[in-house]
């Protein structure tokens, strides 16, 4: 009996495919194994070919109800989640903190309890406030995945970037990945260096000497010393890299300025045309909103190796992977 979830079989619930996942949750990807990441790569790999299908939906996850919990602004996170979650059936609850009972005072805690109460299956989240998706799994049953915590981790962007590269060059094992920007703020590089190092590529993290990470060990151990290599130059940063990962300067995450402007930022790190013209095989990723003429130059952004709407489709793809699995999962998580 086939276990793919794009299969007729699985679609109608005939069989019941073995995950393999560890977690009961989607937090983060640190202490994520190999295999799981890989599951979660290989699933979302057979639900890109469904987004190609004239009709795009599959009723994998009919019957269940899956609530968004946004609060923070993130439209191209929760339309991908919301796409997917059509995409698979599933019945789709949106909740925003603006104009509801949350702007009432009431607590995170009283809000997952009111909607669990409404018999919801699935919650994803999405919180200023690092660690809420964790706090939200001690007060809910349902499968909790994490769509961004402050600056903690944003799982489901490392995965996608994960399927794009992988997509690229059939590995991701042996490449070398600049990730550059803002190091310290971003839940994107965060994750992004949980799951490359663990699928063995190299890192190099990259920008302002503010914005970099002070003490990488503590979040890596032994993978920092032997995989991750920090740099302030970008040249350095792009010499023999495959790809070149470029994040959104995230001023409203900063609270002062951790550089002196905006256009000196742009000159020193922001990647030009002339570095895809230097760099013959380099190829450029972000996981969006990009800012142009501030992490990347408007025709690099318009550029064929810039793989960034490659990304968006593929986000559909991984939150499709993670939705079946997550929620296959909780019947062996029971």
């Amino acid at each position: 009996m086939t276990t793919d979830p794009a299969s007729e079989n699985v679609q109608e619930g005939t069989s019941e495919p073995d995950t393999g996942l560890r977690h009961r949750h989607l937090l983060g990807l640190e202490g994520w194994p190999s295999e799981d990441i890989t599951r979660v790569l290989d699933t979302a790999v057979q639900f890109r070919e469904v987004l190609d299908r004239p009709i795009r939906s599959v009723p994998s996850l009919r019957g269940v109800t899956v609530v968004n919990l946004f609060y923070e602004p993130s439209t191209r996170t929760r339309i991908s989640f919301e796409l997917a979650e059509k995409r698979l059936s599933a019945d789709v609850v949106n909740f925003g903190s603006s104009g509801s009972s949350v702007s009432k005072g009431e607590t995170l805690r009283d809000t997952a309890r009111n909607i669990e109460a409404m018999k919801i299956d699935m919650v994803v989240v999405r919180h200023s406030s690092a660690g809420a998706p964790s706090f939200l799994t001690r007060c809910v049953n349902a499968v909790v995945i994490n769509a961004g915590d402050g600056a903690h981790e944003h799982p489901t962007q490392a995965l996608l970037d994960a399927m794009t590269i992988r997509q690229q060059f059939g590995r991701i094992r042996g490449l070398r990945i600049a990730i550059i920007g803002d190091i310290m703020h971003s839940r994107v590089a965060r994750s992004n260096l949980h799951a490359l190092t663990t699928m063995g590529a190299e890192v190099t993290l990259c920008g302002p000497a503010s914005l970099l990470p002070v003490h990488l060990d503590r979040l890596l151990g032994e993978k920092a010393r032997g995989q991750v290599r920090i740099t302030t130059r970008l040249e350095e940063a792009l010499d023999g890299c495959d790809v070149a990962m470029a994040l959104r300067i995230q001023m409203e995450r900063q609270g002062r300025s951790l550089f002196p402007s905006v256009r000196e930022y742009h000159e020193q790190f922001g990647i030009q045309l002339e570095h895809l013209e230097k760099y013959k095989d380099l190829i450029v990723m972000h996981p969006g909103p990009v800012n142009r003429g501030v992490e990347l130059a408007t025709d690099v952004v318009d550029h064929e190796r810039a793989l960034i709407l490659n990304q968006v489709t593929n986000g559909v793809a991984v939150r499709m992977s993670v939705l079946y699995l997550m929620a296959d999962g909780r019947k062996q998580h029971a």
